[in-house]
């Protein structure tokens, strides 16, 4: 446990944490939506600082990130806890642990930031990865391994669900490398009735987060019935055109999970559409995800129509890229290489 950054002191023993953007008015002895800030006698403490319940050597394509560092390892931490509640989460047994379990003490391995980049480095990763449930919520953990990570050569990235205050935005882009953000449907209703919160905050952290010169890969879980109309998903592919024609969009296959139980999966002819709906918005790099085998996951080259990077799943095939750059007509792709 450590005391929180991010928050202000109240009256009557209350604080207010500016960590997401909830800002949760926290009682005394109460916690903030997370479940994982808790307020004792007017500080508010982090109960997650250094309990990670997940620690796995990842493929960096398994957040997705395609243009950070492709083909390579990123060491992948997690503790329990999330701000959003989403319906359809596939990581809900640790996501939404701490409000399925009221009561129980919060689980975790002990680690320090150190430990975590030395682990990072013995398993020949190359970045670590704040992942799983949404790493805002373990922000004074992850702020402290970041900087050791970078002191040690380490990229680092979130994948995030994009609601992290202005202010712990401006304060994380410094150490962050990459941040693969859910932008998960383009309406209030979806935001309010599946993830509990609502779209603006998400839309603002993706601008940021370029503003402040992150590299910043977009996912839209295409859920059948939900988000998966000509309409949305125009209006996604457009939006982030508005911000970066560069920026890589990953449409990817809902199956059914959690509370969703009863919804199909995504029908590939629908990913297809997405990603079509993508490229014709004019977004220069739209990828098709969670259906290996598909040439949606390819990466070709914005110049010469060239394969520069060959995908099946998590696994790099074929590549035509020499530091970035298209070995067929030396155009120089988007990304960090």
């Amino acid at each position: 446990m450590r005391e929180a950054d991010f928050y202000t002191p109240l009256d009557n023993r209350q604080v207010q944490c500016f960590l997401c953007s909830h800002r949760c008015k926290i009682k005394d002895s109460k916690r903030g939506i997370c479940q994982v800030r808790e307020n004792r006698g007017g500080k508010l403490y982090s109960l997650v600082y250094g309990r990670l319940v997940s620690e796995n050597v990842d493929p960096i394509e398994k957040k997705p990130l395609f243009h950070l560092l492709p083909g390579s390892l990123s060491y992948s931490i997690a503790t329990v806890g999330c701000n959003f509640r989403c319906q359809h989460c596939q990581n809900f047994e640790i996501s939404q642990y701490p409000l399925r379990s009221p009561g129980a003490a919060i689980p975790g391995a002990h680690r320090t930031p150190a430990e975590v980049v030395a682990a990072a480095r013995a398993s020949d990763c190359k970045s670590i990865a704040y992942t799983y449930v949404e790493p805002t919520i373990f922000m004074e953990f992850a702020l402290e391994t970041a900087a050791l990570a970078h002191a040690a050569g380490l990229k680092n990235v979130f994948v995030s669900n994009g609601y992290t205050s202005p202010e712990a935005t401006r304060k994380l882009a410094p150490l962050l490398d990459g941040n693969n953000i859910d932008l998960k449907a383009f309406t209030e209703k979806f935001y309010h009735e599946v993830c509990g919160a609502r779209l603006a905050p998400v839309l603002d952290t993706i601008r940021l987060m370029r503003e402040l010169g992150v590299w910043v890969e977009v996912t839209t879980l295409v859920i059948p019935g939900w988000n998966d109309s000509d309409q949305e998903l125009r209006d996604i592919a457009m939006f982030l055109r508005g911000v970066d024609k560069d920026m890589p969009w990953h449409v990817t296959s809902f199956h059914p999970t959690f509370k969703m139980m009863d919804r199909p999966a995504t029908p590939i002819a629908t990913l297809r559409r997405a990603r079509d709906i993508g490229l014709a918005a004019g977004l220069t790099y739209v990828y098709e995800g969670n259906v290996p085998g598909e040439g949606g996951e390819n990466t070709f080259c914005p110049a010469c129509g060239q394969v520069v990077i060959e995908r099946f799943g998590f696994s790099i095939g074929a590549a035509a890229m020499r530091d970035g750059s298209c070995r067929h007509c030396g155009h120089r792709l988007a990304g960090v290489f």
